[in-house]
């Protein structure tokens, strides 16, 4: 129960309920490959490639190609939001609060949407006939810390050579150029964009583009779409945040299941003295199906 509510009675001339600062709703959800599930779990079916076998006489037997096939899984898990607008609060406020209330609970459950896609980029993922085994991402699918093309390893914040590392283990696995436009997005926080305007290998043309990017009149730099979001983890002790690029779109390397979309219901509460209650639900789950779509990048904030 919100006991919070009555700092917006009349008497303290409040005449607005003002939502503080905070990530409106996702900013992933429709970015990545969408998924409908049924049941608690879903499984994702993966082929792997093949090649092709010369023939070297004629009247060979006909080869058998063993077409690899592997398994990643998901489990949804349900989420609730709800708080109590007591009747006697309504009545002494200048505002109705429950949209206000609705409003914020609705950014919650989005900013939850986003923190299970992250966990599900960066996490373990569930795979194996029954979802019992797990494959965190693999080494060559990140950029470490100290990450550099040439000269001396040292920790840094994001860099254009962390960007370029990022693109070329991208190109190298066959997923950025596949004969169409492939979206490739790069999760980062405001720490990871202020350091690219510092960072000195930008030329004056690339710096215009950079301070666009900062300032939020573009989105666009280097060929990926960059999304900014404080959700990200960041190592308390070293400053270290796990930054993310992956292939967006249907063909998404992460995969978000949703089993219930958002739903939302305004009811009176008998036992709580008949306060209204905002409730808001939803079940999904995320996992990572293809590795070699999303390269982490870690970047040190504390270093300009």
């Amino acid at each position: 129960m919100s006991f919070q509510i009555t700092e917006a009675f009349v008497d303290q001339f409040k005449d607005n309920v003002i939502l503080l600062s905070q990530q409106k709703g996702s900013r992933l959800e429709g970015l990545v490959r969408r998924e409908e599930i049924t049941g608690k779990r879903k499984a994702f079916e993966r082929i792997g490639p093949t090649e092709a076998r010369k023939r070297l006489s004629r009247h060979s037997d006909t080869p058998r190609i063993d077409t690899p096939h592997s398994r990643r899984w998901t489990t949804q898990a349900d989420y609730d939001w709800a708080d109590l607008v007591d009747d006697e609060d309504r009545a002494r406020m200048l505002i109705s609060p429950e949209s206000t209330y609705a409003i914020n609970a609705a950014y919650a459950m989005g900013r939850s949407k986003d923190r299970v896609i992250i966990d599900a980029a960066l996490g373990s993922a569930a795979y194996g006939e029954n979802g019992d085994q797990f494959q965190p991402l693999p080494a060559e699918q990140k950029v470490p810390v100290n990450a550099v093309l040439t000269g001396t390893q040292a920790n840094s914040n994001l860099t254009i050579e962390k960007l370029m590392i990022a693109r070329d283990i991208l190109g190298k696995k066959e997923v950025v150029d596949d004969g169409e436009m492939t979206p490739l997005i790069c999760v980062v926080s405001q720490s990871q964009l202020t350091s690219l305007l510092l960072d000195t290998r930008v030329q004056s043309a690339d710096y215009n583009t950079v301070r666009a990017l900062v300032a939020g009149t573009i989105d666009s730099f280097m060929g990926f779409r960059f999304v900014r979001t404080e959700l990200l983890p960041i190592d308390a002790s070293t400053k270290i945040r796990n930054c993310f690029c992956f292939v967006g779109g249907p063909m998404s390397g992460i995969a978000l299941a949703v089993g219930r979309e958002v739903k939302a219901r305004m009811s009176e509460r008998d036992d709580k003295n008949y306060a209204l209650q905002v409730f808001l639900s939803m079940s999904l789950g995320a996992v990572r199906v293809e590795d070699e779509k999303v390269v982490q990048i870690d970047c040190d904030e504390n270093v300009a």
